[in-house]
């Protein structure tokens, strides 16, 4: 669909193929519009056509400029924070970055104002944007990667619908101990919580369902090591590192799950993420550099398979 930004506005010309139609059904059935959004548009006036408010049973003409403001003021409860982005993809309505290890992606207390959410909340404010940052998934806190924010709430609704229906495709890639023998597998076990430990999860048959994929990339057994390529078809929390431990290859320097000490972090990152663009169709793909101090020995195998 063609869209043009005007302001805090934006605008799609109606087609041929699209005339004959409500307002409120080109809402619904063309950009997807959830229920709270479509009434927050219709209170407050959020949209026209031909620069005028009409009636949403009105419907819509071949060339009728149809305009919806998408950005607007609203409270932003993070502190923002400057710091350099290391950005993978930016467009009006989305952002996505690679998260460096060792930040968190929101606050978890209300003096924590150093997350990768506060720095999003400084970025926005130098293009302009009174939106607050949405992030449509997360990492943890030594976890590092690509990321995906939203620009606007719409925007966060689409990508939120298609994170649910598993639309999004992140992989990972993890060091983990010892030699794993098959090339690859699918881990196939519930998650839950530990009572034992208040942030460590475990496998447990009354826990979440979850399912990770993995494909050995490389084995290195002068360290007895092995790189391997993850992929989740769910996503829970400690999902790969709790499924790794579970087979008997924690990630390297997972110490809360049972991994070598050869780093201070996991050796876990998020170097791929793939979706279509929830406005445009378009399919974007990005892949995020590895940290180097954590994956030096496997930096040419690495290369030859994401970076082209």
């Amino acid at each position: 669909m063609l869209m043009s930004r005007k302001g805090d506005w934006f605008e799609a010309i109606i087609t041929e193929k699209q005339a004959g139609i409500s307002i409120e059904t080109f809402l619904k059935e063309h950009w997807k519009m959830p229920k709270k959004l479509l009434h927050q548009f219709r209170m407050k006036k959020q949209v026209k056509v031909n620069n005028e408010v009409v009636n949403w049973n009105r419907l819509l003409q071949p060339n009728d400029r149809l305009q919806a403001q998408f950005y607007f003021s609203e409270e932003n409860k993070l502190q923002p924070f400057y710091q350099e982005l290391d950005i993978l993809y930016e467009d009006d309505h989305l952002l996505i970055i690679n998260k460096p290890a060792g930040m968190d992606t929101h606050p978890t207390n209300p003096t924590d104002g150093h997350t990768l959410s506060n720095i999003v909340s400084f970025y926005f404010l130098t293009e302009g944007l009174q939106t607050s940052p949405r992030h449509i998934h997360r990492l943890d806190r030594d976890t590092s990667g690509a990321i995906l924010f939203a620009k606007h709430p719409l925007a966060a609704a689409l990508l939120d619908q298609q994170l649910e229906k598993r639309e999004i495709k992140r992989t990972y890639i993890a060091i983990v101990d010892g030699i794993v023998k098959q090339n690859k597998g699918t881990i196939n076990a519930s998650i839950g919580r530990d009572r034992h430990h208040a942030t460590r999860r475990r496998v447990s048959s009354s826990g979440q369902h979850a399912i990770t994929n993995y494909r050995v990339v490389q084995r290195n057994q002068q360290l007895q090591q092995t790189l391997v390529e993850l992929s989740l078809q769910t996503g829970r929390t400690h999902q790969i590192r709790v499924h790794m431990s579970h087979i008997g290859h924690p990630l390297v320097g997972d110490n809360l799950y049972g991994g070598s000490s050869s780093f201070f972090k996991q050796a876990l990152h998020a170097v791929r993420l793939q979706l279509t663009h929830p406005f445009t169709d378009e399919n974007i793909e990005v892949v995020a550099s590895a940290p180097s101090h954590i994956f030096k020995a496997y930096e040419l195998t690495i290369s030859k398979e994401y970076y082209h």
